[in-house]
Order: structure tokens, then sequence, then C-alpha cells
């Protein structure tokens, strides 16, 4: 599957439980989530990549502040 242009998988372990991975640059995610529905999982991975591709605009906003 694909957000925001990064590819991302989501694969079920057991009744509940997700393990996740997705790729930002050379930095790899990856995790396990619980949710009895798979769009709640997919969900849930698709906020962290938000999230870590906020953490790394404001990264790069910093580094260029500091110049």
């Amino acid at each position: 599957m694909i957000h925001r242009g990064i590819e991302f998988s989501v694969t079920q372990l057991m009744a509940g439980v997700w393990k996740w991975r997705f790729q930002i640059g050379d930095r790899v995610f990856t995790g396990k989530t619980e949710a009895k529905l798979d769009l709640l999982a997919i969900r849930r991975v698709q906020l962290r990549i938000d999230r870590e591709l906020n953490n790394l605009g404001r990264e790069r906003t910093r580094g260029s502040n500091g110049e």
C-alpha cells in the first residue's frame, strides 16, 4: 500500500495483532499494533507515517534556520 508516497505493509500475525513496516529514505520503521479490524491497523500506520514525515520536515526546517 502507499500513503503520501511512502510504501508500507501491514501483515496479520494472529487475531487482533498486526505487524507493520515502512521506509522513509534510509530509515526503516517497524512495529506491531493491536486492532480487530485490518482498516484500523492500516489507519494507525498511516498516522505514524504522517507523524514521521512531519518530524522530518521540522528537522529540515531547524537545520536550515541554524545556518
